[in-house]
């Protein structure tokens, strides 16, 4: 995993070249920079576990079970539509956007078709714009989020029919 002053570096030495674009992958963690004017500045992703995110850095989050029902319950089951979707959950805790500004139309809505680098929202953390990605190809079935809403850790903002 990089450390912040690794990280700082980096996008220092970046920022003083030519390069457009720097992608580095250590010990299964992936650091990727761009220069400005890329809308994603930067981007941060390592094995899925809890952990603050690194300042200016985008956290992306993985794939998670659906969980599981406990066998011999006396109640009848409840019907369980969304076992086959798949939820985008927030990252880390912050203001959850539907848009990059209040003035534009959001980057997803229901019914809308997403593929695996499609940004679906911004997560705010410490006034640091982190854009979430789709990380998967299907349609937005429900966005559970509303725009301006504080979010945890591990909350489902997105329900996505897998294509």
């Amino acid at each position: 995993m990089f450390n912040l002053n690794e990280i700082k570096e980096l996008i220092e030495l970046v920022d003083q070249t030519s390069v457009q674009e720097l992608e580095i992958e250590n010990e299964g963690t992936r650091l990727s920079i761009k220069k400005p004017g890329n809308p994603e500045v930067i981007s941060y992703q390592a094995a899925p576990q809890a952990y603050a995110a690194p300042p200016q850095a985008v956290v992306q989050a993985a794939p998670q079970a659906p969980p599981q029902s406990t066998p011999g319950q006396d109640q009848p089951a409840a019907v369980d539509t969304t076992s086959s979707l798949h939820k985008i959950v927030s990252p880390m805790v912050g203001t959850f956007y539907s848009s990059p500004s209040p003035e534009a139309a959001p980057y997803v809505s229901k019914g809308d078709k997403v593929d695996v680098k499609s940004t679906v929202c911004i997560i705010e953390a410490m006034k640091l714009m982190n854009e979430l990605e789709a990380e998967i190809k299907g349609e937005i079935v429900e966005v559970l989020a509303q725009n301006g809403q504080l979010v945890e850790f591990g909350q489902p903002l997105f329900l996505v029919k897998p294509d």
